[in-house]
Protein backbone atom coordinates (compact mmCIF):
# COMPACT_ATOMS: atom_id res chain seq x y z
CA UNK A 1 0.00 0.00 0.00
CA UNK A 2 3.10 1.99 0.81
CA UNK A 3 4.10 1.76 -2.60
CA UNK A 4 0.71 2.53 -4.26
CA UNK A 5 1.09 6.12 -1.99
CA UNK A 6 4.04 6.85 -3.45
CA UNK A 7 3.32 6.65 -7.17
CA UNK A 8 0.28 8.48 -6.75
CA UNK A 9 2.80 11.57 -5.17
CA UNK A 10 4.99 10.65 -7.92
CA UNK A 11 2.39 11.24 -10.67
CA UNK A 12 1.28 14.61 -8.97
CA UNK A 13 4.87 15.48 -9.31
CA UNK A 14 4.03 15.67 -12.99
CA UNK A 15 0.61 16.13 -13.87
CA UNK A 16 -0.36 18.42 -11.23
CA UNK A 17 -1.12 22.26 -10.81
CA UNK A 18 1.94 24.33 -11.33
CA UNK A 19 3.71 22.49 -14.10
CA UNK A 20 6.68 20.86 -12.45
CA UNK A 21 7.44 19.45 -15.78
CA UNK A 22 6.63 19.67 -19.44
CA UNK A 23 6.30 15.61 -19.89
CA UNK A 24 3.31 14.99 -22.54
CA UNK A 25 2.74 11.68 -21.62
CA UNK A 26 3.74 9.85 -18.22
CA UNK A 27 4.41 6.42 -18.18
CA UNK A 28 2.12 3.92 -16.03
CA UNK A 29 3.32 1.12 -13.97
CA UNK A 30 1.17 -1.93 -14.96
CA UNK A 31 1.94 -3.28 -11.74
CA UNK A 32 0.21 -0.69 -9.81
CA UNK A 33 -3.87 -0.84 -8.76
CA UNK A 34 -6.00 1.12 -10.79
CA UNK A 35 -7.70 1.69 -8.14
CA UNK A 36 -6.96 2.27 -3.96
CA UNK A 37 -9.43 2.38 -0.80
CA UNK A 38 -10.18 5.94 0.43
CA UNK A 39 -9.04 5.09 3.92
CA UNK A 40 -5.23 4.71 2.81
CA UNK A 41 -5.40 8.07 1.27
CA UNK A 42 -6.97 9.63 4.58
CA UNK A 43 -4.31 7.75 6.76
CA UNK A 44 -1.45 9.14 4.47
CA UNK A 45 -2.75 12.90 3.80
CA UNK A 46 -3.78 13.63 7.65
CA UNK A 47 -0.42 11.95 8.60
CA UNK A 48 1.12 14.58 6.72
CA UNK A 49 -1.84 18.10 7.18
CA UNK A 50 -1.28 16.94 11.08
CA UNK A 51 2.42 17.56 11.40
CA UNK A 52 4.35 19.98 13.37
CA UNK A 53 5.86 23.25 11.76
CA UNK A 54 8.89 24.36 14.15
CA UNK A 55 9.67 27.39 11.21
CA UNK A 56 6.79 29.27 13.31
CA UNK A 57 8.29 29.01 16.49
CA UNK A 58 10.89 31.24 15.32
CA UNK A 59 8.93 34.14 13.76
CA UNK A 60 6.57 33.98 16.62
CA UNK A 61 9.29 34.80 18.96
CA UNK A 62 9.57 31.99 20.80
CA UNK A 63 12.69 29.88 19.97
CA UNK A 64 16.13 31.12 18.88
CA UNK A 65 18.79 29.37 17.29
CA UNK A 66 22.93 30.06 18.50
CA UNK A 67 24.34 27.89 15.90
CA UNK A 68 23.46 30.65 12.60
CA UNK A 69 21.76 33.60 11.74
CA UNK A 70 18.09 32.17 11.35
CA UNK A 71 16.06 33.50 8.63
CA UNK A 72 12.56 33.01 10.31
CA UNK A 73 14.30 34.57 13.81
CA UNK A 74 15.28 37.78 11.66
CA UNK A 75 12.31 37.97 9.46
CA UNK A 76 14.41 37.41 5.97
CA UNK A 77 12.75 34.52 4.74
CA UNK A 78 12.08 34.50 0.67
CA UNK A 79 10.36 32.13 -0.91
CA UNK A 80 7.16 29.93 0.02
CA UNK A 81 6.33 26.59 -1.20
CA UNK A 82 3.97 24.79 -3.02
CA UNK A 83 4.46 20.89 -2.21
CA UNK A 84 0.95 20.88 -0.74
CA UNK A 85 -0.23 20.37 -4.05
CA UNK A 86 1.93 18.02 -5.47
CA UNK A 87 1.65 15.67 -2.03
CA UNK A 88 -1.85 16.48 0.16
CA UNK A 89 -3.99 18.34 -2.22
CA UNK A 90 -2.96 15.48 -4.85
CA UNK A 91 -3.91 12.63 -2.51
CA UNK A 92 -6.51 14.55 -1.00
CA UNK A 93 -8.63 14.58 -4.63
CA UNK A 94 -8.15 10.92 -5.28
CA UNK A 95 -9.41 10.21 -2.28
CA UNK A 96 -12.23 12.55 -2.76
CA UNK A 97 -12.63 10.54 -6.40
CA UNK A 98 -12.50 7.00 -4.73
CA UNK A 99 -14.67 8.31 -2.35
CA UNK A 100 -17.32 8.73 -5.06
CA UNK A 101 -16.73 5.62 -6.84
CA UNK A 102 -17.65 3.93 -3.44
CA UNK A 103 -20.50 6.32 -2.91
CA UNK A 104 -18.90 7.26 0.71
CA UNK A 105 -20.25 11.25 1.41
CA UNK A 106 -18.10 11.13 4.66
CA UNK A 107 -14.55 10.55 2.71
CA UNK A 108 -15.80 13.61 0.17
CA UNK A 109 -16.53 15.64 3.28
CA UNK A 110 -13.04 15.40 4.99
CA UNK A 111 -11.63 15.93 1.63
CA UNK A 112 -13.35 19.20 1.73
CA UNK A 113 -11.99 19.84 4.77
CA UNK A 114 -8.48 19.10 3.82
CA UNK A 115 -8.40 20.75 0.72
CA UNK A 116 -9.88 23.76 2.20
CA UNK A 117 -7.42 23.93 5.14
CA UNK A 118 -4.58 23.12 2.52
CA UNK A 119 -5.67 26.26 0.46
CA UNK A 120 -6.44 28.67 3.34
CA UNK A 121 -2.87 28.04 4.36
CA UNK A 122 -1.24 28.38 0.84
CA UNK A 123 -3.54 31.51 0.86
CA UNK A 124 -2.18 33.07 3.95
CA UNK A 125 1.11 32.49 2.61
CA UNK A 126 1.67 34.42 -0.45
CA UNK A 127 -1.96 36.00 -1.58
CA UNK A 128 -3.82 34.42 -5.00
CA UNK A 129 -2.74 31.48 -5.76
CA UNK A 130 -4.10 28.25 -7.90
CA UNK A 131 -7.73 27.13 -6.81
CA UNK A 132 -10.17 26.57 -9.06
CA UNK A 133 -8.02 25.16 -12.25
CA UNK A 134 -5.31 23.46 -9.20
CA UNK A 135 -4.97 19.90 -8.91
CA UNK A 136 -6.23 19.27 -12.28
CA UNK A 137 -3.28 17.55 -14.36
CA UNK A 138 -5.78 14.58 -15.36
CA UNK A 139 -7.91 16.60 -17.66
CA UNK A 140 -5.13 18.75 -19.19
CA UNK A 141 -4.51 21.73 -16.73
CA UNK A 142 -1.07 21.87 -16.55
CA UNK A 143 -1.01 25.62 -15.71
CA UNK A 144 -3.46 26.90 -13.58
CA UNK A 145 -4.24 30.14 -13.31
CA UNK A 146 -4.23 31.78 -10.35
CA UNK A 147 -7.58 32.85 -8.03
CA UNK A 148 -8.03 36.08 -6.40
CA UNK A 149 -7.30 35.50 -2.63
CA UNK A 150 -10.89 36.96 -1.84
CA UNK A 151 -12.07 33.97 -4.27
CA UNK A 152 -10.01 31.03 -2.73
CA UNK A 153 -11.67 32.66 0.83
CA UNK A 154 -15.06 32.58 -0.03
CA UNK A 155 -14.52 28.95 -1.97
CA UNK A 156 -13.43 27.16 0.78
CA UNK A 157 -16.08 28.75 2.98
CA UNK A 158 -18.57 27.18 0.30
CA UNK A 159 -16.66 23.73 0.22
CA UNK A 160 -16.75 23.82 4.41
CA UNK A 161 -20.68 24.37 4.09
CA UNK A 162 -21.15 21.51 1.91
CA UNK A 163 -18.67 19.51 4.13
CA UNK A 164 -20.80 20.24 6.93
CA UNK A 165 -23.90 18.99 5.01
CA UNK A 166 -22.23 15.73 3.73
CA UNK A 167 -21.15 14.52 6.73
CA UNK A 168 -23.60 11.78 7.81
CA UNK A 169 -23.21 9.16 10.75
CA UNK A 170 -24.25 6.06 8.42
CA UNK A 171 -21.06 6.02 5.78
CA UNK A 172 -18.12 4.67 7.72
CA UNK A 173 -14.58 6.29 7.92
CA UNK A 174 -12.15 3.92 8.27
CA UNK A 175 -8.10 4.59 8.16
CA UNK A 176 -9.18 7.46 10.57
CA UNK A 177 -6.13 8.38 12.67
CA UNK A 178 -7.57 11.68 14.13
CA UNK A 179 -10.87 10.74 15.46
CA UNK A 180 -11.05 6.99 14.99
CA UNK A 181 -14.11 7.31 12.63
CA UNK A 182 -16.50 9.68 14.38
CA UNK A 183 -18.57 11.64 12.15
CA UNK A 184 -19.72 13.98 14.75
CA UNK A 185 -16.35 15.07 15.55
CA UNK A 186 -15.74 15.57 12.01
CA UNK A 187 -18.64 17.73 12.10
CA UNK A 188 -17.28 19.90 15.01
CA UNK A 189 -13.88 20.17 13.34
CA UNK A 190 -15.72 21.99 10.34
CA UNK A 191 -17.55 24.08 11.27
CA UNK A 192 -15.15 25.38 13.72
CA UNK A 193 -12.70 25.37 10.98
CA UNK A 194 -15.11 28.11 9.72
CA UNK A 195 -14.93 30.42 12.09
CA UNK A 196 -11.61 30.28 11.89
CA UNK A 197 -11.28 31.50 8.40
CA UNK A 198 -13.74 34.25 8.89
CA UNK A 199 -11.85 35.65 12.48
CA UNK A 200 -8.73 35.46 10.32
CA UNK A 201 -10.69 37.60 7.97
CA UNK A 202 -11.80 40.01 10.54
CA UNK A 203 -9.91 43.07 8.68
CA UNK A 204 -12.91 42.66 6.02
CA UNK A 205 -16.53 43.28 6.35
CA UNK A 206 -17.13 40.70 3.57
CA UNK A 207 -15.67 38.14 1.64
CA UNK A 208 -17.40 37.08 -1.70
CA UNK A 209 -21.16 36.44 -0.68
CA UNK A 210 -20.74 36.18 2.82
CA UNK A 211 -20.90 39.12 5.31
CA UNK A 212 -18.18 37.83 8.07
CA UNK A 213 -20.16 38.66 11.12
CA UNK A 214 -23.23 37.38 10.01
CA UNK A 215 -21.63 34.59 8.45
CA UNK A 216 -19.84 33.97 12.01
CA UNK A 217 -22.93 34.39 14.17
CA UNK A 218 -25.64 32.09 11.90
CA UNK A 219 -22.43 28.97 12.13
CA UNK A 220 -21.89 29.72 15.93
CA UNK A 221 -25.81 30.01 16.72
CA UNK A 222 -26.95 26.48 14.88
CA UNK A 223 -23.95 24.08 14.33
CA UNK A 224 -22.58 21.73 16.35
CA UNK A 225 -18.79 23.16 17.71
CA UNK A 226 -15.90 21.80 19.57
CA UNK A 227 -16.60 21.56 23.22
CA UNK A 228 -13.66 20.07 25.10
CA UNK A 229 -10.21 19.30 24.50
CA UNK A 230 -11.58 15.72 23.54
CA UNK A 231 -12.77 17.59 20.08
CA UNK A 232 -9.57 18.88 19.48
CA UNK A 233 -8.21 18.86 15.67
CA UNK A 234 -5.33 16.65 16.40
CA UNK A 235 -3.02 14.00 15.59
CA UNK A 236 -1.78 11.24 18.54
CA UNK A 237 1.67 10.04 18.11
CA UNK A 238 3.05 7.06 18.48
CA UNK A 239 6.29 5.07 19.53
CA UNK A 240 6.21 2.67 16.05
CA UNK A 241 8.39 3.63 13.13
CA UNK A 242 6.76 6.77 11.06
CA UNK A 243 4.54 8.01 13.52
CA UNK A 244 6.27 8.96 16.16
CA UNK A 245 6.68 12.84 17.20
CA UNK A 246 7.89 15.16 14.28
CA UNK A 247 10.89 16.70 16.47
CA UNK A 248 12.13 13.37 17.70
CA UNK A 249 15.52 12.86 17.67
CA UNK A 250 15.90 15.98 15.87
CA UNK A 251 19.69 17.00 16.37
CA UNK A 252 19.05 20.84 15.90
CA UNK A 253 16.38 21.04 18.39
CA UNK A 254 19.18 19.30 21.10
CA UNK A 255 21.61 21.25 20.22
CA UNK A 256 21.10 24.60 19.33
CA UNK A 257 17.57 25.33 20.22
CA UNK A 258 16.80 27.69 22.97
CA UNK A 259 14.08 29.57 24.72
CA UNK A 260 12.93 32.94 23.52
CA UNK A 261 12.94 35.82 26.61
CA UNK A 262 9.67 37.37 25.06
CA UNK A 263 7.52 34.23 25.18
CA UNK A 264 9.31 32.59 28.52
CA UNK A 265 8.60 36.49 30.18
CA UNK A 266 4.67 36.12 29.38
CA UNK A 267 4.55 32.98 31.61
CA UNK A 268 7.68 34.51 34.37
CA UNK A 269 5.43 37.45 34.99
CA UNK A 270 2.31 35.25 35.19
CA UNK A 271 3.39 32.93 37.40
CA UNK A 272 2.29 30.21 35.17
CA UNK A 273 3.41 26.92 35.27
CA UNK A 274 2.84 26.09 31.97
CA UNK A 275 6.24 27.09 31.73
CA UNK A 276 7.85 24.45 32.77
CA UNK A 277 6.45 21.84 30.85
CA UNK A 278 8.05 24.52 27.23
CA UNK A 279 11.44 25.22 28.49
CA UNK A 280 14.51 23.54 30.31
CA UNK A 281 16.14 25.35 33.43
CA UNK A 282 19.26 27.24 32.92
CA UNK A 283 22.59 24.98 33.26
CA UNK A 284 22.92 27.49 36.34
CA UNK A 285 19.77 26.64 38.03
CA UNK A 286 20.71 23.41 37.50
CA UNK A 287 23.74 23.09 39.13
CA UNK A 288 22.48 24.91 42.07
CA UNK A 289 19.87 22.97 42.89
CA UNK A 290 17.14 24.94 42.48
CA UNK A 291 13.29 23.09 42.27
CA UNK A 292 12.28 22.63 38.49
CA UNK A 293 9.33 24.93 39.40
CA UNK A 294 11.54 28.17 40.54
CA UNK A 295 10.61 30.53 37.95
CA UNK A 296 13.72 31.99 38.57
CA UNK A 297 15.46 29.00 37.28
CA UNK A 298 14.58 30.10 33.60
CA UNK A 299 16.02 32.88 31.10
CA UNK A 300 15.29 33.39 27.61
CA UNK A 301 17.82 35.06 25.12
CA UNK A 302 16.79 38.01 22.64
CA UNK A 303 15.09 37.02 19.31
CA UNK A 304 16.49 40.27 17.96
CA UNK A 305 19.93 40.22 18.99
CA UNK A 306 22.69 38.71 17.03
CA UNK A 307 23.53 34.96 17.49
CA UNK A 308 26.62 35.85 18.88
CA UNK A 309 25.26 37.25 22.19
CA UNK A 310 22.90 34.67 22.55
CA UNK A 311 25.64 31.94 22.09
CA UNK A 312 27.52 33.70 25.06
CA UNK A 313 24.07 33.44 27.51
CA UNK A 314 24.96 29.65 26.92
CA UNK A 315 28.73 30.21 27.57
CA UNK A 316 27.37 32.00 30.84
CA UNK A 317 25.05 28.94 31.53
CA UNK A 318 22.41 31.49 31.42
CA UNK A 319 19.82 30.53 29.23
CA UNK A 320 17.01 27.49 28.53
CA UNK A 321 17.02 25.41 26.57
CA UNK A 322 13.65 23.39 24.61
CA UNK A 323 12.05 21.19 27.23
CA UNK A 324 14.09 18.08 26.32
CA UNK A 325 10.32 16.25 25.82
CA UNK A 326 10.13 17.83 22.41
CA UNK A 327 12.86 15.92 21.17
CA UNK A 328 13.81 13.25 23.53
CA UNK A 329 10.00 11.98 23.67
CA UNK A 330 8.56 9.87 20.88
CA UNK A 331 5.21 10.65 21.81
CA UNK A 332 5.26 13.32 23.76
CA UNK A 333 1.84 15.53 22.71
CA UNK A 334 -0.74 15.53 20.31
CA UNK A 335 -0.24 18.01 17.21
CA UNK A 336 -3.17 20.56 16.73
CA UNK A 337 -4.34 21.92 13.19
CA UNK A 338 -7.83 23.24 15.37
CA UNK A 339 -8.20 22.88 18.94
CA UNK A 340 -10.80 23.39 21.72
CA UNK A 341 -8.71 26.23 23.45
CA UNK A 342 -8.23 27.87 20.38
CA UNK A 343 -11.42 28.00 19.34
CA UNK A 344 -12.91 29.67 22.31
CA UNK A 345 -10.15 32.10 21.92
CA UNK A 346 -11.71 32.80 18.75
CA UNK A 347 -15.25 32.77 20.35
CA UNK A 348 -14.15 35.17 22.63
CA UNK A 349 -12.77 37.51 19.72
CA UNK A 350 -16.09 37.36 18.40
CA UNK A 351 -18.17 38.29 21.17
CA UNK A 352 -15.91 41.23 22.18
CA UNK A 353 -16.35 42.91 18.73
CA UNK A 354 -19.97 41.88 18.59
CA UNK A 355 -20.58 39.77 16.41
CA UNK A 356 -22.10 36.89 18.93
CA UNK A 357 -23.97 37.78 21.95
CA UNK A 358 -22.45 36.19 25.24
CA UNK A 359 -19.71 37.18 27.49
CA UNK A 360 -16.03 37.22 26.16
CA UNK A 361 -14.97 36.63 29.43
CA UNK A 362 -16.71 33.72 29.60
CA UNK A 363 -15.02 32.20 26.18
CA UNK A 364 -11.51 33.56 27.29
CA UNK A 365 -11.34 31.65 30.60
CA UNK A 366 -13.05 28.34 28.71
CA UNK A 367 -10.11 28.77 26.42
CA UNK A 368 -7.80 28.65 29.54
CA UNK A 369 -9.15 26.20 31.69
CA UNK A 370 -8.95 24.30 28.50
CA UNK A 371 -4.95 24.63 27.48
CA UNK A 372 -4.28 23.68 31.28
CA UNK A 373 -6.39 20.85 30.54
CA UNK A 374 -4.27 20.03 27.54
CA UNK A 375 -1.02 20.08 29.22
CA UNK A 376 -2.22 17.95 32.58
CA UNK A 377 -3.30 15.48 30.28
CA UNK A 378 -0.36 14.77 27.39
CA UNK A 379 2.72 15.84 29.61
CA UNK A 380 4.44 13.04 31.80
CA UNK A 381 4.34 13.80 35.15
CA UNK A 382 2.37 16.66 35.43
CA UNK A 383 2.02 16.78 39.33
CA UNK A 384 5.50 17.77 39.07
CA UNK A 385 4.57 21.18 36.79
CA UNK A 386 1.36 21.80 38.42
CA UNK A 387 0.99 20.94 41.95
CA UNK A 388 -0.71 22.88 44.10
CA UNK A 389 -1.95 25.24 41.08
CA UNK A 390 -5.73 26.06 41.04
CA UNK A 391 -6.60 28.16 37.59
CA UNK A 392 -9.91 29.43 38.72
CA UNK A 393 -6.94 31.59 41.39
CA UNK A 394 -5.06 32.40 38.01
CA UNK A 395 -7.67 33.68 36.05
CA UNK A 396 -8.18 36.66 38.93
CA UNK A 397 -4.70 37.58 38.92
CA UNK A 398 -4.13 41.60 37.40
CA UNK A 399 -2.25 40.51 34.04
CA UNK A 400 -4.82 37.26 33.60
CA UNK A 401 -8.54 38.72 34.59
CA UNK A 402 -10.92 39.51 32.03
CA UNK A 403 -13.07 42.67 32.19
CA UNK A 404 -15.77 42.54 29.67
CA UNK A 405 -16.33 46.35 29.57
CA UNK A 406 -12.77 47.03 28.79
CA UNK A 407 -11.91 48.82 25.09
CA UNK A 408 -12.09 46.35 22.32
CA UNK A 409 -7.90 47.02 22.21
CA UNK A 410 -7.49 46.02 25.58
CA UNK A 411 -9.62 43.18 25.52
CA UNK A 412 -7.99 41.97 22.20
CA UNK A 413 -4.45 42.33 24.09
CA UNK A 414 -5.41 39.95 26.62
CA UNK A 415 -7.12 37.07 23.68
CA UNK A 416 -3.97 37.42 21.80
CA UNK A 417 -2.19 37.03 24.29
CA UNK A 418 -3.14 34.37 26.12
CA UNK A 419 -3.84 32.07 22.77
CA UNK A 420 -0.12 33.15 21.43
CA UNK A 421 0.75 31.21 24.97
CA UNK A 422 -1.16 28.06 23.91
CA UNK A 423 0.70 27.78 21.13
CA UNK A 424 4.08 26.66 21.32
CA UNK A 425 4.64 23.91 18.69
CA UNK A 426 1.01 23.68 17.93
CA UNK A 427 -1.80 25.13 14.92
CA UNK A 428 1.20 25.97 12.26
CA UNK A 429 1.43 29.76 11.76
CA UNK A 430 -1.79 31.17 13.48
CA UNK A 431 -0.38 33.29 15.89
CA UNK A 432 2.03 34.78 13.78
CA UNK A 433 -1.23 35.42 11.77
CA UNK A 434 -3.26 36.53 14.48
CA UNK A 435 -0.15 39.11 15.37
CA UNK A 436 -0.07 40.72 11.46
CA UNK A 437 -3.78 41.64 11.73
CA UNK A 438 -4.49 42.52 15.25
CA UNK A 439 -0.74 43.60 16.25
CA UNK A 440 -0.71 41.33 19.48
CA UNK A 441 1.11 40.45 21.41
CA UNK A 442 3.68 42.91 20.49
CA UNK A 443 6.80 41.67 19.08
CA UNK A 444 9.81 42.57 19.37
CA UNK A 445 11.41 43.16 16.36
CA UNK A 446 14.84 44.88 15.37
CA UNK A 447 15.05 48.12 14.30
CA UNK A 448 14.62 48.87 10.57
CA UNK A 449 13.01 45.03 10.59
CA UNK A 450 9.47 45.06 9.77
CA UNK A 451 7.08 42.03 10.13
CA UNK A 452 7.06 40.14 6.26
CA UNK A 453 3.77 40.06 5.29
CA UNK A 454 3.69 36.98 3.33
CA UNK A 455 6.23 34.74 1.18
CA UNK A 456 6.91 35.33 -2.19
CA UNK A 457 6.18 32.65 -4.78
CA UNK A 458 8.05 29.81 -5.40
CA UNK A 459 11.02 29.48 -7.68
CA UNK A 460 9.08 26.60 -9.52
CA UNK A 461 6.35 28.98 -10.73
CA UNK A 462 8.50 31.05 -12.03
CA UNK A 463 9.74 28.42 -13.99
CA UNK A 464 6.92 26.89 -15.40
CA UNK A 465 3.43 28.67 -14.56
CA UNK A 466 5.34 32.52 -15.39
CA UNK A 467 2.77 33.62 -17.16
CA UNK A 468 0.00 33.15 -14.70
CA UNK A 469 2.26 34.26 -12.07
CA UNK A 470 3.19 37.54 -13.26
CA UNK A 471 -0.85 38.34 -14.02
CA UNK A 472 -1.74 37.43 -10.03
CA UNK A 473 1.51 39.86 -9.25
CA UNK A 474 0.34 42.59 -11.51
CA UNK A 475 -3.13 42.37 -10.03
CA UNK A 476 -2.54 42.17 -6.39
CA UNK A 477 1.05 43.74 -5.54
CA UNK A 478 1.86 46.26 -8.77
CA UNK A 479 4.01 42.99 -10.59
CA UNK A 480 6.59 43.06 -7.46
CA UNK A 481 6.84 39.72 -5.36
CA UNK A 482 8.00 41.21 -2.03
CA UNK A 483 7.34 39.69 1.61
CA UNK A 484 6.34 43.37 2.53
CA UNK A 485 3.81 43.34 0.06
CA UNK A 486 0.31 43.74 1.84
CA UNK A 487 -2.33 40.88 1.05
CA UNK A 488 -5.71 41.53 0.33
CA UNK A 489 -6.58 39.99 3.80
CA UNK A 490 -4.76 42.78 5.71
CA UNK A 491 -6.05 45.38 3.63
Amino acid sequence: MKNIIKSLVVIGAFALTSCESNLDKINENPNDQATIDPKSLLTYVSKSAFQVNGDNMYASRMLIGIDGENSYQYMKWNDSSFEAYTGGLLNTVKMMQEAERINNKNYIAIGKFLRAYYFFNLSLKSGSIPYSEAVKGESGITQPKYDSQESVMSGILTELKEANDLINTTDKIEGDIIYNGDAMKWKKLINSFRLKILITLSKKTSVGNYTIATEFASIAGSQPLMSSIADNGELKFADVADSRYTMFNNSGYGSSLYMADYFINLFKTRQDPRLFTFAAQTTSAKEAGKPVTDFTGYNGGNPTSPYSDNAALVAAKNISKINDRFYKDPTNEPSSVLSYPELEFILAEATARGWISGSAKTHYENAIKGSFSFYQTYVKNPNLYFAGFNVNNYLTTSLVSYDNSASLASQLEKIMTQKYMTMFHQSQWTSYYDYLRTGFPNYPLQTGVSAPLRFRYPQTEYNYNSVNLKAALAAQYGGTDNINSKPWWLQ
